[in-house]
C-alpha cells in the first residue's frame, strides 16, 4: 500500500503562507488594478507580515527555546523552519520596498500625490511643519536617555521609535550617549501639508520629530538618528483549567503581551554598526531577526494615506452595490424563512439581511429567545445594539463571546461587559477550545407551537468585514437543524453532550471523522467504477491526516478540485499520488473567506458549508460547524459559484508541481473575473427587481362592471 505520509509530499505551512503573501504583493504590482488599490494591497502585505511574525514566528521561536525538535510533515524542525522563513521574509520585505520606491511612489507622484522627504518641502510647507511640531507634537514627546541610572525603556510593540547617538557640546564625539524617542501613536502618523503646484502632499510624523530632535536634547549635538520598530511575541498564554475568571485572566494577559519577547527588529537602511549593536544588545535580538528597510518603517501607513485623499474615486475600484433581499427586509423575515431556505453570498448579497433577523427578533412579541456566537464584531456593531434591545424587551438573550479571538480580545471584552449590563447572558465557551462557529438561533412561539429560525455562516457577524470578505450564509427553519442548534448552545453554556446530531457536524467531536468518511465514500465510488469527485473551497489546508486522505482519494481516481486561498501544504502533480488534484488560489478585490465542501456521492451530490478550514486547529481545538445545504436550488447556485471560481482566469493562481503558483494563460480566452461577475450579477438582480416593483406600481387593471368599487358609477 502506498505511503501517503512521505515528507516530500508536504509543503511547510509557514513557507506556504509566505507564498500566499507574495500573491497579495503581486496585486500591488498589477497594472490592471487602480493605483490606490495597489497602494492598499501593499499595506495589506505589511499588515499580514506583522501578524505572521508576532504569532507564527514567535511560536516557532518558543519551540526552539524549549528544545522542541519535532519535525513538521515536510520534515523541517522548528530551527530549520526559522532559518528558511528568515531568508524568505528578508526577500519579501525587499520586494515590498522595491514596489514602494520604484513603482507606487512614482505613480503617486504622476497623479500629484506626494509623500515628501523634508528636503523636498517648500518654505511655506516647512513653516507649517515647524508650527505643527511646536503646537501638536512637542507637548506629548518623552525623550528617554539610557545610562547607569536610567535603564533601557520598554519599547511598545509595533511602535515607531527614533534611536539617536548624541554627545554634549565640547565633549568627545567618540563617546556618544544613546537616547530613544517614541513616535506618539496618539497622533496621526501621516500629516497633510499645504498643497503646492496642485500637489497633495504628506510627511511622516517621525520625520517631523527628527527635524526638531535637537529641541529635546538642549546642549547636545545629534550624531546619528535611525527609526526602528520591534515586534513582540503576541500569543496569549492562558491556562483555562486553573483560571476562575477567564475575562480577568485575558485582561491580565493583554497587559503582559506588550512585554513579550522581541522576535523582530526593523531598522532603516544605512544605520551605523555601532547604533544597531546597541539596539540588538538592549533588545536581545539576533542578527537573523534584524530587517534593514529601504524606506519608511511599517508600510501599513499607506492605507491611512489613501483614506486621507479627497476625490480619489477614479483611482479606486468602482463601487459595487449589493443585492438586498427585499422579501427579508420589507416583510416578516420569519414568514419568508418558514416558507423556504434563503442562501446569502456576501458581499454580493447585503449583510443587512442578517442584521434584520436580529432586529426583527428583538421587537417581535412572539420571539422568546435569541442565541448567538460572536467571534469578531465591528466597533459599532448594530447586532450588539439589537441584542441589547431584545434583552430590554424581555427576550432571553444568550451570547457566546469568544474572548480568545486573536487581536480582537480587547474589543470582545468590551462587548461582553456591555452585553452583561443590559441583561444578556454572556458565556465564554468551552475550556481549552476557541468557539469559531458562526450561528444564530431565534426561538419563536407560533400558533403551531415553538418554532426555531437559524442563521449559519462561514464568516463573522461583522457588518464592516462583510463588505469585503466573501462569505456564505444559510437562513433556515429546518426542524432537525433547529434541534441540533439548541444542542450546540446547550453544550456551550452547560454540560450537555448529546450522542449525535441530526444534520449539523461539530468539531472537535465529529467533523474530522465525518470528513474522512465522506472522502472514503468517494474512494469507494471510484473503485466501483462510478464517477467520484471532491470539490472544496477553504482558506487553508494544512492538516496532515486530511492531506493523506486526499492523496489516497486521488490515487483511487477521485477527481479533486481545491480552491485554497492561503496556506496549502498539499503538493500537486506527484505521480500516482496527486495526479488528480488541482489547487487554485484566488487573490482579488475581496478576501475569499467562504468554506464549501462538495462530494459526488454517486450522483447524489452532497454539499456542505462550514466555519472550518482543513487545519489541525480547526478540527481539534475549535468549536466549528459544518452544515448541509439540502435545497436543490441553493445546491445548484453553490455549484455554479464554485465552477465559476474554478474558471476564473484573472485573479486565479494555479499551484505548479514545484509548489510555486502561476497565473493562467488566457491568450485567446475571454477574461473571467469571478468576483466582478458576482458583483455585476447582484447589480443586475437589483435592477430587475426595481423594474418589477415599478411595473406593479404603474399597472392598473381594467375592471369589469361587477368589479367597480362602490360609488364608481356616480
Amino acid at each position: 500500500m502506498e505511503d501517503f505520509g512521505k515528507k516530500e509530499y508536504f509543503y511547510n505551512r509557514e513557507l506556504s503562507w509566505l507564498k500566499f503573501n507574495e500573491r497579495v504583493l503581486e496585486e500591488a504590482r498589477d497594472k490592471d488594478n487602480p493605483l490606490l488599490e495597489r497602494v492598499k494591497f501593499l499595506s495589506i502585505t505589511a499588515s499580514n507580515l506583522d501578524e505572521f511574525f508576532m504569532v507564527r514566528v514567535a511560536s516557532l521561536s518558543d519551540m526552539v527555546k524549549v528544545g522542541y525538535e519535532k519535525a513538521d510533515p515536510a520534515g523541517l524542525r522548528p530551527s530549520q523552519q526559522l532559518a528558511q522563513i528568515s531568508g524568505a521574509a528578508h526577500q519579501m520585505i525587499s520586494q515590498q520596498y522595491t514596489t514602494y520606491n520604484r513603482i507606487l511612489k512614482k505613480l503617486l507622484k504622476e497623479h500629484k500625490i506626494r509623500i515628501f522627504e523634508l528636503t523636498e518641502l517648500t518654505q511655506k510647507q516647512l513653516d507649517f511643519v515647524d508650527h505643527y511640531f511646536s503646537r501638536e507634537v512637542y507637548p506629548v514627546l518623552t525623550p528617554m536617555a539610557v545610562d547607569s541610572s536610567r535603564p533601557f525603556p520598554l519599547i511598545l510593540n509595533k511602535s515607531i521609535n527614533i534611536a539617536a547617538l548624541i554627545h554634549k557640546n565640547g565633549s568627545d564625539p567618540k563617546q556618544p550617549e544613546f537616547v530613544t524617542v517614541q513616535v506618539p501613536n496618539v497622533l496621526p502618523r501621516v500629516v497633510k501639508v499645504p498643497s503646492h503646484e496642485g500637489q497633495t502632499g504628506f510627511v511622516l510624523l517621525e520625520n517631523i520629530i527628527r527635524r526638531h530632535l535637537k529641541t529635546l536634547f538642549v546642549g547636545y549635538k545629534i550624531d546619528e538618528t535611525s527609526c526602528y520598530r520591534v515586534m513582540r511575541d503576541m500569543d496569549l498564554e492562558v491556562d483555562e483549567e486553573d483560571t476562575e475568571d477567564l475575562l480577568k485572566e485575558i485582561e491580565k494577559q493583554l497587559r503582559l503581551r506588550e512585554r513579550g519577547n522581541v522576535i523582530h527588529l526593523d531598522v532603516e537602511a544605512g544605520i551605523s554598526a555601532r547604533l544597531i549593536e546597541k539596539l540588538t544588545k538592549r533588545l536581545a535580538v539576533s542578527p537573523d531577526n534584524v530587517y534593514n528597510v529601504n524606506g519608511p518603517i511599517d508600510l501599513t501607513f499607506l492605507s491611512k494615506l489613501v483614506g486621507m485623499l479627497d476625490e480619489s474615486e477614479a483611482l479606486l475600484f468602482p463601487p459595487h452595490h449589493p443585492f438586498v433581499h427585499y422579501e427579508l427586509m420589507e416583510h416578516s423575515i420569519f414568514d419568508t424563512i418558514r416558507e423556504k431556505d434563503v442562501f446569502l453570498h456576501h458581499p454580493f448579497d447585503s449583510f443587512d439581511s442578517v442584521i434584520e433577523l436580529v432586529r426583527q427578533a428583538s421587537v417581535d412579541k412572539n420571539v422568546l429567545a435569541i442565541k448567538m456566537t460572536l467571534y469578531r464584531v465591528s466597533g459599532n456593531s448594530p447586532i450588539i445594539r439589537y441584542l441589547e434591545r431584545a434583552a430590554e424587551n424581555g427576550k432571553q438573550v444568550t451570547v457566546l463571546v469568544e474572548l480568545k479571538a486573536r487581536f480582537d480580545e480587547e474589543n470582545n471584552i468590551n462587548w461582553a461587559q456591555k452585553l452583561e449590563k443590559t441583561g444578556c447572558h454572556v458565556i465564554f465557551g468551552l475550556v481549552g477550545l476557541k468557539t469559531h462557529c458562526k450561528m444564530m438561533l431565534v426561538v419563536r412561539r407560533e400558533s403551531t407551537g415553538i418554532k426555531r429560525y437559524m442563521h449559519f455562516g462561514t464568516g463573522n457577524y461583522n457588518d464592516i468585514t462583510a463588505k469585503f470578505y466573501t462569505d456564505m450564509g444559510l437562513l433556515t427553519s429546518n426542524e432537525q437543524m433547529g434541534i441540533d442548534a439548541s444542542n450546540v448552545f446547550n453544550m456551550l453554556s452547560g454540560y450537555s453532550e448529546p450522542p449525535y446530531f441530526h444534520k449539523l457536524v461539530m468539531a472537535p467531536l465529529w467533523l474530522r471523522g465525518t470528513m474522512l468518511n465522506l472522502i472514503r465514500d468517494e474512494i469507494a465510488q471510484a473503485k466501483a467504477g462510478r464517477p467520484a469527485f471532491i470539490y472544496a473551497k477553504m482558506n487553508a489546508l494544512s492538516d496532515e491526516e486530511m492531506i493523506r486522505a486526499l492523496y489516497e482519494a486521488s490515487a483511487a481516481g477521485v477527481r479533486i478540485k481545491l480552491l485554497v486561498r492561503g496556506i496549502c501544504c498539499l503538493r500537486t502533480g506527484i505521480p500516482g499520488v496527486s495526479d488528480n488534484i488541482e489547487v487554485h488560489s484566488i487573490v482579488g478585490r475581496y478576501l475569499e473567506h467562504s468554506r464549501i465542501y462538495m462530494f459526488g456521492n454517486g450522483g447524489e451530490t452532497k454539499i456542505f458549508l462550514a466555519s472550518a478550514d482543513m487545519m489541525t486547529r480547526n478540527l481539534n481545538r475549535r468549536v466549528e460547524l459544518m452544515f448541509p445545504v439540502e435545497d436543490e436550488q441553493i445546491q445548484s447556485t453553490i455549484t455554479d459559484v464554485f465552477n465559476l471560481l474554478m474558471n476564473d482566469n484573472v485573479k486565479t493562481r494555479v499551484m505548479g508541481t514545484d509548489g510555486h503558483y502561476f497565473k493562467r494563460d488566457r491568450r485567446g480566452k475571454v477574461p473571467v473575473n469571478a468576483q466582478e461577475y458576482f458583483a455585476r450579477l447582484a447589480e443586475q438582480r437589483a435592477i430587475s427587481r426595481q423594474k418589477l416593483i415599478q411595473e406593479k406600481r404603474t399597472f392598473t387593471p381594467v375592471l369589469g362592471h361587477e368589479d367597480q368599487p362602490e360609488g364608481a358609477e356616480k
